[in-house]
């Protein structure tokens, strides 16, 4: 099957490659990428995380696949709530505050939505799909650049803490590995073999599950055997905009990250261009300024995050935001196919927990700890309800049949991001142009009020009433977008953002 794959590494993107050559589909390929990335990506993302699936089919409507991880807690009295856990503060991405320990692990969701997706669009059987995260777990991989820096200001505080973590990424004398050493993650290959003998019932009710659970609860973690024999992946209807001639799907509430790039399109469709001026530049940040100021103080502390995202929609819709507008730790990939299906697949642990149950060469995530995503607390929610998320991989059809499939890692930045690159390449820019063009990003407090407008060095920014910054070109702070196109002639292409060194990978 002709193939086009972008993803976070080469390695990542040869495997969908190789998957889709092997007689697999788009969704196929993007699985395979997914399951590399999380394997090659030590601190960046992992599998017992969370994700989202965002999928048009070459036939009927688009569907997002609701992988996220949930709060856990089932069957444990609420006195084991608020334990095992202590905070650290690192400088990356300009200074976070960051929850880690066996009690800021959330349950994972990554493994049930690829298993869901490749049982419902996929070719290939589910262990076909594993088998090139297998090989490389079991030969070693590359330390990755983007890896490196992030490991760079927390290998200690975060991952240095909890003795089989350690070992992972820091050598004999105790020094973080550089760039391009050879990482081996002890039991790392068994644990995906197990998931590929057994599927993913391996995790959710089987002995693998059962291991991670034993060492979260005798650690003071609130992660049960019963979360993860409740937990389900989801099919949902996605979030959709027309811009410019493309009809774009993007992951629905209760995630927080789509309906936020839904308003912030549906504001700026029509109104820049592909090279921006300076009058850009401010349109661009007053849309942010507005309605991530509207996400911070509504949506992120909503009850009901469904209502509150369609009433955000609405408000963009209606050009409510007139009167304002006048005033990380993830990992994406994205993968279309020569039939013009197109896949895309953001998935994160977090910043990671610190945490690799002993035997298992698996880092749980730290979704629980995510101080400025879950804005009520640590243990707040109830078992089993999904967290806040700003992942919104998206894809789109246009009105001649070409395909797209676009997304991003990046925190908070991933919706400004996907924004920006939407914009310019629906306005005409080639995918490459697009995301490579410079960005910016609006920073809110939790109180609404902006903190810094950040932006790369060579975009023309116009005066403003707002605290600004500059960072160096192609910095990694604003995300890593990856996208795959099918033209409407049959020919593919794939991109891949230079501020965090990706992969891609075409074939005929």
């Amino acid at each position: 099957m002709p193939i086009a794959v972008a993803a976070p590494n080469d390695l990542a993107a040869r495997a969908g490659r190789d998957v889709a050559e092997a007689g697999g589909n788009a969704v196929d390929a993007a699985i395979a990428a997914a399951l590399v990335a999380m394997t090659t990506e030590p601190g960046i993302c992992s599998i017992p995380g969370g994700a989202y699936l965002t999928i048009e089919p070459v036939d009927g409507p688009a569907e997002t696949i609701d992988a996220n991880v949930s709060m856990p807690g089932h069957g444990l009295p609420r006195d084991r709530f608020g334990r095992g856990v202590f905070d650290i503060t690192t400088e990356y991405g300009g200074g976070v505050d960051i929850t880690i320990g066996h009690g800021s692990v959330a349950t994972p969701g990554t493994p049930a939505g690829l298993a869901l997706a490749s049982e419902r669009h996929g070719r290939l059987p589910w262990r076909d799909l594993l088998a090139p995260a297998i090989a490389i777990a079991r030969e070693g991989f590359p330390m990755g650049a983007a890896s490196t820096y992030y490991l760079e200001y927390v290998h200690e505080d975060l991952f240095g803490w909890h003795a089989p973590s350690h070992a992972a990424i820091h050598d004999d004398a105790g020094e973080l590995l550089p760039t391009g050493a050879r990482v081996h993650v002890a039991a790392l290959a068994e644990s995906l073999e197990q998931l590929a003998e057994e599927g993913v019932a391996a995790l959710y009710a089987g002995d693998l599950g059962a291991r991670i659970v034993d060492d979260v609860l005798a650690h003071d973690g609130i992660l049960t055997r019963e979360d993860l024999r409740r937990y389900e992946a989801v099919v949902r209807e996605p979030v959709t905009v027309d811009v410019a001639g493309w009809h774009v799907a993007t992951n629905p509430p209760p995630a927080i990250g789509g309906v936020t790039l839904g308003a912030m399109l549906t504001l700026l469709a029509g109104e820049v261009g592909a090279d921006w001026g300076p009058a850009d530049v401010e349109r661009v940040v007053r849309v942010q300024e507005a309605v991530l100021g509207w996400r911070v103080e509504h949506l992120d502390v909503a009850d009901d995050r469904g209502a509150a995202g369609r009433e955000l929609l609405a408000l963009a819709r209606a050009d409510g935001f007139r009167a304002a507008l006048q005033s990380p730790s993830t990992v994406h990939i994205s993968a279309t196919d020569g039939d013009g299906q197109a896949c895309a697949i953001t998935a994160s642990a977090g910043y990671g927990s610190g945490v690799m149950p002993p035997g298992t060469g698996l880092w749980l995530n730290n979704c629980l700890g995510e101080q400025e995503l879950n804005r009520r607390g640590l243990h707040a929610w109830e078992p089993g309800d999904r967290l806040p998320s700003n992942m919104a991989p998206t894809v789109a059809r246009a009105d001649d049949g070409a395909s797209l499939a676009i997304g991003s890692p990046g925190a908070d930045r991933i919706t400004t991001a996907i924004l920006q690159t939407l914009l310019r390449f629906t306005a005409g820019a080639s995918l490459v142009d697009a995301i490579a063009a410079p960005r910016v990003h609006v920073r809110h407090g939790p109180d609404g009020r902006v903190l810094r407008v950040g932006h790369e060095e060579d975009l023309p920014m116009p005066p403003l009433d707002l605290p600004t910054g500059s960072y160096h070109r192609h910095a990694m702070f604003f995300g890593g977008v990856t996208a795959t196109l099918r033209r409407a002639d049959g020919s593919l292409t794939a991109a891949a953002d230079p501020r965090r060194g990706g992969g891609t990978e075409v074939s005929p």
